[in-house]
């Protein structure tokens, strides 16, 4: 750990602390300064079963709505090479889609950064707000956008990770699986909660992504670097800068969230929103990720930090209140850093 450093030790205990509040069996934080690992913990069982597999830095983790970040990417890479000439572009220009009265009016933009209105209701898609001039996070723009980088480019969302990222990298402890393996978590009562569902499809579109703390640490630095992995560039660094900076539709208040390619991203001006998970302590330029599962990957740029926390829970438990938890994650990282640099 660098000396520069007062401690980390109130960023672990803020994870434990979290852990305590969440329905979890088991958890981890990992931090990266300047490319270098100044916090690893892991701590707990993979599950509530006896004899249990201890937490552990094979571990993996189900990581719920983080797996946004993947998807923006494939997405990225759609446009970055040419498969979709701009996300301003309607998508019934790309997909035949059966109602398209209902998808009048929705921008790929729309889609990213959830400002599309889309809503799925009884099994049917239905409009909540015209698109661009509010902003909810909805479910429904995910199958939309895999299908659209699948029908661009002729890949699915996991073929391209694994050609472009998991291979390059060597991140054999991520993807999208069929099948429990020995070393994942079971996520704790999921299956009594109504947004849980399993899938056999490993397609990328699913949400059954379970990635460890340090390959998902790694993805962060990869962005954090803007494509750059062991000195070489792996990624277009346009590529990464697409996907993390702020897309949202000029139209939509200021009071609402930012987003770029789903990355939740810290602009220096507006109205703090009450929807916002991002820490207001943290600078312009920062973007996070936060998953059903608590699941949590944060990139500070300006700091040249990575941060990755990690729990077995599914949802929140009573009373719990998941924005102002990620935030105060976000908070003491900060604290932290401005006290020891």
């Amino acid at each position: 750990m660098r000396g520069t450093y007062v401690s980390f030790n109130s960023v672990i205990h803020n994870v434990m602390e979290t852990s305590n509040q969440v329905n979890c069996t088991g958890a981890g934080v990992m931090l990266m300064h300047k490319g270098e690992v100044v916090v690893e913990k892991y701590w707990g069982k993979q599950s509530n079963h006896p004899n249990a597999r201890n937490i552990q830095p094979d571990t993996q983790f189900h990581i719920a709505s983080v797996r946004k970040s993947y998807i923006g990417y494939a997405v990225a890479y759609a446009v970055y090479h040419g498969y979709i000439q701009s996300i301003d572009d309607p998508i019934t220009h790309y997909l035949p889609l059966a109602n398209d009265a209902v998808y009048n009016g929705v921008l790929i933009r729309h889609l990213l950064t959830h400002t599309h209105g889309l809503t799925k209701k009884d099994h049917q898609i239905q409009q909540e707000f015209a698109p661009g001039t509010s902003w909810a996070y909805r479910g429904a723009a995910i199958e939309i956008l895999t299908d659209l980088v699948e029908k661009t480019t002729g890949k699915t969302v996991a073929m391209i990770l694994q050609e472009t990222i998991f291979e390059p990298l060597q991140l054999v402890e991520t993807g999208w699986y069929s099948s429990v393996k020995e070393n994942f978590v079971d996520v704790i009562n999921a299956e009594q909660n109504p947004h849980w569902y399993t899938s056999e499809n490993v397609d990328g579109s699913q949400m059954n992504m379970y990635v460890s703390i340090r390959d998902l640490i790694r993805w962060g630095q990869l962005h954090l670097q803007k494509g750059r992995w062991n000195g070489q560039q792996v990624v277009d660094e346009e590529l990464i800068e697409i996907a993390t900076s702020i897309q949202s539709p000029t139209t939509l208040p200021l009071a609402l969230p930012q987003n770029g390619f789903f990355w939740f991203a810290q602009k220096d001006e507006g109205i703090p929103s009450d929807r916002m998970e991002l820490s207001l302590q943290l600078p312009a330029g920062s973007y996070q990720l936060l998953g059903y599962t608590n699941v949590t990957l944060l990139v500070i740029p300006q700091y040249e930090v990575v941060a990755v926390r990690a729990f077995n829970s599914f949802g929140s438990a009573e009373g719990f209140d998941y924005i102002k938890d990620v935030r105060t994650f976000g908070d003491i990282i900060m604290e932290v850093l401005k006290d020891g640099i």
